[in-house]
């Protein structure tokens, strides 16, 4: 589950950055194994799932805003979101619980790798919403990522899977690009309160449509794993190293997730990916990471010029 990168404070050290490094891998190890924990669930009604999940990691983000910053700071963090952080909440509302519908009638092969191409997703947003500056780089990555994601789409017009799963998981992105560009352009936005407020939301609105609450206990088990573990933890961990590494590094090692989600969910429950999946896949994680790669090469630049200046 991939999320906003946050602004880092200014020459972390060695040992502060190897520990967010260690925290963004981490949480990518975590949200790796959402599809696979989903998968293990029974429970039937996709809402219900929604309302759980969504409520236990709610319940676990405020827990540890509580803890980590105090009671005052974590109201003052909420109050200081404004208009731009509830945006932000709505669209990770909407992205977490089309994540879990979505893989009601789609692979998670296909959610993670469309997911995946949410940063240059974002690139074209801000680009048509306010004016931004592509390189020629960017747009042959965006043109690749859009190629690879018609390819993966494609196996819904052949019948390979659901067109409302993939059409769900393109949702899921257009989603998280808006909150990328949004967080970009209002510093103030914090993303661990943001979240906490889009899992409420997706809770609330859950609760309305689902048919019931109760679950069996084995499929409680999982969902406070997925929702206070996989999603809860995750964020907490990602959300805290990603301030200590640059923004091109937290997208390199954030590619964790959607490599080893397919892999987990082929050991555990035996799905195999299609072969439109496995080409547009791997067309649009290449362009990810070669994206990734000249964006950090472009950094590292522009901060060796800046410390012989």
């Amino acid at each position: 589950m991939s999320a906003p990168s946050q602004a880092i404070p200014a020459q972390p050290s060695a040992a502060e950055f190897r520990f967010g490094v260690t925290l963004v891998a981490g949480a990518g190890l975590f949200w790796s194994f959402g599809g696979t924990i989903a998968r293990f669930i029974t429970e039937p009604d996709p809402w219900t799932i929604v309302f759980w999940r969504a409520s236990f990691a709610s319940l676990f983000l405020l827990l540890f805003m509580l803890w980590h910053s105090g009671p005052k700071e974590t109201v003052r963090m909420f109050r200081a979101m404004g208009f731009a952080g509830i945006a932000v909440a709505f669209c990770f509302g909407i992205a977490s619980s089309c994540f879990v519908i979505a893989l009601q009638f789609t692979t998670v092969a296909n959610v993670l790798l469309t997911q995946a191409a949410a940063p240059l997703f974002a690139a074209l947003l801000a680009w048509s919403a306010f004016g931004e500056r592509v390189n020629m780089a960017t747009w042959l990555a965006i043109a690749a990522v859009i190629f690879g994601v018609a390819v993966m789409v494609s196996g819904s017009f052949s019948g390979e899977v659901s067109p409302l799963g993939d059409g769900l998981a393109l949702l899921i992105t257009v989603m998280f690009a808006t909150a990328i560009v949004i967080t970009r352009h209002y510093t103030e936005v914090r993303m661990m309160p943001a979240v906490c407020l889009g899992t409420a939301m997706a809770a609330a609105a859950a609760s309305c449509l689902a048919g019931a609450f109760a679950v069996t206990a084995p499929d409680m088990a999982w969902l406070v794993l997925f929702g206070a573990i996989n999603l809860g933890a995750g964020l907490a961990m990602f959300s805290t190293g990603a301030r200590l590494v640059p923004a091109a590094l937290v997208a390199l090692v954030g590619t964790v997730e959607p490599v080893l989600a397919p892999v987990w969910v082929w050991m555990f429950h035996g799905e195999v990916p299609g072969i439109r999946t496995l080409i547009g896949g791997s067309i649009v994680f290449t362009a990810l990471v070669a994206h990734i790669l000249n964006d950090w090469r472009r950094q590292r630049e522009r901060r060796r010029t800046k410390s012989t200046a």
